[in-house]
């Protein structure tokens, strides 16, 4: 089967490829992104979708082929000997962990802590609206043995930022993306903690270009940022946020690392699937057994057919939603692909739970979204058509439809 392509190229936003191509091994599209973007004009850069070779294969997929070469028992014992290297004998924190007690950050602090005898600080910013069933996943995580720094922005600033990023980005999650991504290293400065495992690995996503993803640790650098000026937030530059009623001074929990100190600090930074034949539906089952993890009791999740990611807050949905409205593969497009290349479903059942369930509105938390941000209804479908690329829809008898779906 060759990948299905557009016939012809329109304008796209967001600086993702005009032509449209799944992968001919699992249902990810080279419309994956990377990263939070910026506005629908951002130009094209390679490092920000997925790759595929000439095969037409993404490097997701050629990522898993060549994790089959592995030798796993030769990579644990690289594990062992980092871990030997950091762990303390004063009984203060050795590793920190990030996470919110879903699966992935479940496994890993278990993990560390109950195999391998390290000692971890677990680190969580906290969600936008919690979920019962993620304030309990969270508590019972905790409860399974685990110190935790909880740590909960501003609710006023979190609101505006969140309204700003939907509305400027259509990327409501953007704001708690940036503040939990350095989260992390500054805990890490402030604790003294010099070594952090994070859960997810960029290899397993398909990305490259010159960046190299499929190592043991992340750099440093991609923790800082020299300049404040250019970052921005809500798709706004911060030293504007003054006009919206947001000070600099409530904009730390936001910003990164001072760049000298994090990278004089003999921080480093691993991902455990390097060091670990990684299968996020094992790590649910890990997860139930020994940290008291739960699935989602209203079944599926909205988008996709499984019950047991991302659950523990109300604003995940619309990550998801408006995620598929801009690149036009959601929540199912991803769990499907990792599922396939875990041997745990065909293609061709990928294909057609993608087909069943990719786009579907999350009707369940809509007016708690709507009432948190701030806006209407109408204002919602508004904003969210404003960023359908033509590249991707079209309109048809007043419903607007994809033009490509995958086969």
């Amino acid at each position: 089967m060759k990948p299905e392509e557009s016939k012809e190229e329109c304008q796209a936003y967001f600086g993702l490829p005009p032509k449209v191509v799944y992968c001919k091994k699992c249902v990810e599209s080279n419309q994956r992104m990377l990263g939070s973007v910026q506005h629908k004009d951002t130009p094209t850069t390679k490092k920000r979708t997925v790759l595929f070779d000439d095969e037409g294969v993404c490097l997701a997929c050629r990522y898993y082929e060549k994790k089959k070469m592995i030798d796993w028992e030769e990579r644990e014992r690289e594990l062992r000997d980092l871990l030997n290297r950091h762990r303390r004998k004063d009984g203060y924190y050795d590793v920190l962990v990030p996470g919110s007690g879903g699966k992935d950050s479940a496994y890993v602090a278990h993990m560390l802590k109950y195999k391998y005898g390290m000692n971890p600080l677990t680190v969580t910013w906290a969600p936008h609206i919690y979920t019962e069933i993620g304030w309990k996943n969270f508590q019972a995580w905790i409860h399974t043995g685990f110190d935790n720094v909880l740590f909960t922005p501003n609710g006023k600033v979190h609101r505006k930022l969140t309204g700003l990023a939907f509305e400027n980005l259509l990327h409501p999650f953007q704001p708690f993306v940036i503040g939990q991504y350095n989260l992390a290293p500054k805990i890490a400065l402030e604790k003294g903690i010099k070594l952090i495992f994070f859960g997810d690995s960029y290899a397993e996503r398909g990305f490259g270009g010159d960046v190299k993803w499929d190592g043991p640790c992340m750099d440093p650098k991609l923790f800082t940022r020299e300049q404040k000026d250019e970052i921005f937030l809500g798709g706004v530059p911060i030293k504007d946020l003054s006009q919206y009623g947001i000070n600099m001074k409530e904009l730390n929990p936001y910003l990164p690392a001072e760049a000298d100190r994090l990278l004089s600090s003999g921080i480093e930074f691993h991902v455990m699937p390097y060091y670990m034949n990684y299968d996020p539906q094992k790590n649910f089952y890990y997860a139930i057994e020994h940290t008291g993890f739960s699935v989602n009791p209203d079944g599926r999740t909205p988008g996709t057919y499984s019950k047991y990611a991302s659950l523990d807050d109300k604003v995940d949905d619309f990550h998801y939603y408006t995620w598929f409205i801009k690149t036009g593969r959601g929540r199912c497009t991803e769990d499907a692909s990792i599922e396939i290349r875990n041997n745990h479903i065909t293609r061709e059942e990928g294909v057609s739970l993608v087909r069943r369930f990719d786009g579907e509105f999350p009707e369940r938390h809509f007016k708690d979204f709507l009432e948190y941000i701030g806006i209407t209804k109408e204002k919602f479908w508004d904003i969210i058509d404003r960023y359908r690329s033509p590249h991707l829809w079209e309109k048809i008898h007043g419903e607007w439809k994809l033009k490509f779906r995958v086969s």
